[in-house]
């Protein structure tokens, strides 16, 4: 199975389950995923939360899975962008506290899964970027908006634009995340913040994550736009070589 459910004293942790490759997002997961948290949403009051980590230790979500974006077409890509912007926005607009316990990489997709969680826990060795620019592609599933929103826009721009990856210790110091643990206590420690939230009153809670996403509101039309430059550039030559080049194992060659 890709995607792991499972319900401990009230919290619902999922781990994706794609260890062989490093758990990146494809359509099978992205469609489980919508469903589940359909699902969660509807007897949410049953719980005390949700965990979403990754399979093994080394990776939370290392993104999407390039194998499926050769031969996309703008429609599609663009289709594809809404999907993925629409999951995490039900995440994010959960009224149950979302923890991503982030167990490696937390690359282009992957960070974006991050990020729509209210709370983050990253263990030491994690790893954080959008990479996307280095396959000739742009972020689809929300960061051009969530990043900019969490760590503001000039360190945004600097790490959209280079593909560069930053360590926990410097994801921490950015507000990007909200503690660091040792390698393995990704978990445990999620699971202890969801304990301590588990006590206070459901009603308040809920109503701090509505009151604090309706900040945001005013950020639709840059989801809009988002989807409409994937799609987009989905059909570029440039997404075509990086994606080859990312298949093939070698440097993509954007300036020919």
């Amino acid at each position: 199975m890709e995607v792991l459910n499972s319900l401990e004293n009230g919290i619902q942790i999922i781990t994706i389950n794609r260890e062989s490759s490093l758990n990146a997002l494809n359509k099978n997961v992205i469609q489980i995923l919508t469903d589940l948290f359909h699902e969660i949403q509807k007897s949410k009051n049953s719980f005390k939360g949700v965990i979403l980590t990754g399979a093994g230790s080394k990776s939370f979500v290392a993104g999407a899975d390039i194998t499926e974006f050769q031969n996309i077409s703008q429609a599609e890509g663009e289709v594809l962008s809404l999907k993925g912007q629409k999951l995490f926005s039900s995440i994010e607009a959960l009224e149950i506290p979302v923890v991503a316990a982030i167990n490696g990489f937390a690359l282009g997709g992957g960070c974006e899964l991050a990020m729509s969680c209210h709370l983050r826990i990253a263990g030491s060795h994690a790893r954080f970027g959008q990479p996307e620019l280095n396959l000739g592609l742009i972020p689809g599933y929300g960061a051009t908006q969530r990043l900019t929103r969490y760590i503001g826009k000039t360190k945004t721009m600097e790490l959209l634009l280079t593909g560069d990856m930053i360590n926990a210790e410097e994801a921490l110091r950015l507000g990007l995340v909200n503690q660091i643990c040792e390698p393995g206590f990704e978990l445990s420690r999620s699971i202890e913040l969801l304990e301590k939230i588990g006590k206070k009153g459901p009603k308040s809670i809920a109503a701090i994550i509505r009151t604090v996403n309706a900040y945001y509101l005013n950020e639709e039309k840059g989801f809009a736009l988002e989807a409409s430059e994937f799609g987009k550039i989905m059909e570029s030559s440039e997404a075509k070589e990086g994606i080859l080049a990312f298949l093939e194992k070698r440097k993509p060659n954007f300036r020919p």
